[in-house]
């Protein structure tokens, strides 16, 4: 078969563990990247069951746990700094609430390219203008006026996915709102973290700290309910306007932690939001993560679906001898199932943290969340893909 050109957009968590797969599986890749460089810091981000198996399958066990932030648990405490709850990382096998395979979002992305630079192709500072497919290809014209065709073309951009709604249509028809707004950066670590997590949650507002593996820093985490949200995700100044507004009053640490807010250098605030199409491929284009099937924040599973979702991408399309239509297929297919119970834990995530006394969080039943843990932890299987190609030149060394 000649040589199968795929471009992956985005070059955070998917967008790398797809070109990982895909040229251990025989595929010349190329990742374009919107911004100057890879992004450090972020999000705390967890890998728990069938995640943690396709970090071995990919070799990098020893670097993704080298990386890990080591937190020891969580605290839920009251607003005077009562402790009310203790969760350990090393409950229910290192897959509970406080996962032990937790990452700095920024750190498993430099994992993810050190591990792929050499066998794929990264361009930075480069974005897509406009595409054009065939029966056969797919044109794509960047932003600097250059112009390559590939086989395929797959969007990892996340939430905000340029690709999905040049392809698939407007972002409103495919983002559903949750009714919450979350928000996190660095802040110095002046509040005594030593290795536990911290969350004061009241009335549907909540202020957290989680550590970071420099002891002189930590995360900071604020949340508020909010039915709608129509400030643009890249409008820096009117997301701190209204986070303050919002997080007046809270108490516990957050008048300290909002101190801090205009010299960290990662702020983030977004709509909890999820992704819902009815299929993640439109021809020879697809989608993958958060640009495909965004669980939220909330779901504490967006890491995994992407990395699960990329070893079955590759490995399926791989195994249709790259077409299209039947490799996508079986992707969505195994993926499906997995998808849907991280939504939906996602869903309950944000009713729990709302809820006020006047609306309380509906009661779930005990055997239904059990299954439905399962489902969102223990994954699909992962087929072996014998026969399929393997180089072992593209694995990490």
């Amino acid at each position: 078969m000649s040589e199968i050109r795929v471009l992956v957009t985005g070059a955070s968590i998917a967008g790398p563990a797809l070109a990982h797969w895909l040229c251990r599986r025989g595929a010349t890749v190329t990742v374009v990247e919107q911004a100057p460089g890879l992004r450090p810091g972020g999000q705390a981000v967890d890998a728990r069951g069938v995640a943690k198996d396709v970090i071995r399958l990919m070799g990098l066990d020893a670097e993704v746990r080298a990386a890990c932030t080591d937190t020891l648990g969580g605290h839920t405490v009251a607003a005077d700094g009562t402790v009310l709850e203790t969760y350990r990382a090393d409950e229910n096998d290192g897959d509970g609430h406080i996962a032990e395979v937790e990452v700095l979002r920024g750190d498993l992305s430099q994992v993810l390219y050190d591990a792929t630079r050499d066998h794929a192709e990264y361009v930075f500072g480069y974005r897509i203008a406009e595409l054009v497919q065939d029966p056969d290809g797919v044109d794509v014209t960047f932003a600097s006026g250059e112009r390559r065709r590939f086989d395929l073309v797959i969007g990892a951009d996340g939430l905000h996915s340029a690709l999905r709604s040049m392809v698939f249509g407007p972002h409103e028809e495919h983002v559903r709102h949750l009714g919450m707004v979350l928000a996190f950066f660095t802040v110095p670590n002046e509040f005594g973290l030593d290795g536990w997590a911290i969350d004061h949650n009241d009335g549907g507002r909540s202020a957290g700290l989680r550590p970071v593996p420099d002891p002189t820093r930590a995360i900071a985490m604020l949340s508020f309910p909010a039915p709608d949200f129509a400030i643009d995700h890249r409008d820096i100044a009117a997301q701190k306007r209204l986070l303050r507004e919002q997080m007046a009053g809270f108490g516990w640490e957050t008048e300290r932690i909002l101190a801090h807010l205009d010299d960290a250098p990662d702020f983030y605030l977004d709509q909890v939001a999820q992704v819902v199409l009815d299929r993640w491929h439109v021809g020879r284009v697809g989608l993958l993560g958060d640009a495909a099937f965004s669980a939220s924040p909330m779901s504490g599973a967006g890491t995994g679906l992407a990395l699960v979702g990329a070893y079955l991408l590759a490995g399926e399309l791989a195994a249709s001898r790259w077409d299209p239509a039947t490799g996508f297929a079986g992707y969505q297919e195994r993926m499906r199932d997995y998808v849907a119970a991280n939504q939906e834990i996602g869903r309950m995530h944000v009713q729990m943290l709302t809820a006020t006394g006047e609306q309380p969080a509906p009661e779930p039943d005990m055997e239904y969340f059990t299954a439905l843990i399962e489902r969102a932890v223990g994954g699909p299987d992962l087929p072996a893909y014998d026969g399929v190609p393997d180089s072992a030149e593209a694995a990490p060394r």
